[in-house]
């Protein structure tokens, strides 16, 4: 940003081109935290088509109002359109069911491959998933993730016996210097912070742990990095388990599964929430374990 004029920024901001954690900011006294994200478009010429609409992308809807949808993302779908990927997503799916998604990310400035999207799943990561149907409910869950006021927990199967009961990694998080496609913890990476407690342990075919991890903070693959970074990596993931697996694994995807979601309803403030039951591949899986 050092390339950039005081003068500059300013039209920028006028202009509803500069972003804070997704959410276009007007005012240029706003001030930037510590683990936020910025974002700017400096050349809006550039701007990417939304996505066409595929009614042949497949997923769960849970929930829909006139304000917020959500969805149970199977393993193996991208959420949006990104490099290797511009077909296919969830995304595409979602404008098909939503076509008024399309107004969403062009009112609030958001990026146009993301109508509506306020978080994210990874693209082996099963599980809910909350999606903005107007402008106001986009702003309002972007706020409250800002803030921390939603809830994301998840079931996973880790490698080795944790100790313990329960317990938290705070470990900044963020690009890894040898591979830009790997995350990692780094003093420079963004505050992360995650939950974790024990739900079942088991001895065979080799020791691993269920846990139930919650996020305080929803950095990129946040869960596996930090849980690999404690010496449990996540029972199938193979970018970060250093080669480690489960003998005899019966998946081919990490074991991490998003069962539970509960944010403030963005029209009439109360507090809603879902659940969603393992996948039957994850079922598989701890059905051949024992302890």
């Amino acid at each position: 940003m050092a390339d950039i004029s005081r003068s500059s920024v300013n039209t920028l901001v006028e202009e509803g081109r500069v972003q804070i954690d997704g959410a276009t900011i007007h005012s240029r006294r706003t001030v930037l935290r510590l683990g936020q994200e910025l974002r700017v478009d400096r050349h809006p010429e550039a701007r990417r088509q939304l996505p066409e609409a595929d009614p042949a992308v497949s997923f769960e809807l849970v929930h829909a109002d006139p304000d917020v949808i959500v969805v149970d993302k199977p393993a193996g779908l991208v959420v949006h359109p990104g490099a290797g990927h511009r077909t296919g997503t969830l995304v595409h799916g979602l404008l098909a069911r939503f076509p008024e998604l399309r107004s969403v990310a062009d009112e609030v400035g958001a990026d146009p491959d993301r109508p509506g999207i306020v978080h994210r799943l990874d693209r082996g990561t099963s599980g809910l998933m909350v999606v903005a149907r107007t402008p106001d409910s986009y702003r309002s869950l972007v706020q409250q993730l800002g803030e921390r006021r939603v809830s994301r927990r998840y079931r996973v199967l880790v490698l080795g016996a944790v100790e313990g009961e329960s317990g938290m990694v705070d470990a900044p998080v963020g690009r890894s210097v040898g591979s830009p496609t790997r995350m990692a913890v780094s003093r420079t990476g963004k505050e992360a912070r995650t939950r974790y407690r024990v739900e079942q342990r088991f001895a065979r075919p080799a020791p691993s742990t269920l846990l139930t991890a919650e996020l305080e903070t929803g950095r990129t693959h946040q869960i596996r990095v930090h849980l690999a970074a404690i010496g449990h990596p996540v029972a199938g993931d193979e970018v970060y388990s250093q080669g480690r697996a489960l003998p005899g694994a019966l998946i081919s995807r990490p074991f991490l599964h998003a069962y539970s979601l509960a944010f403030e309803h963005p029209r009439t403030g109360r507090r809603v929430s879902w659940e969603s039951s393992l996948p039957e591949d994850l079922r598989v899986q701890l059905d051949g374990l024992s302890s």
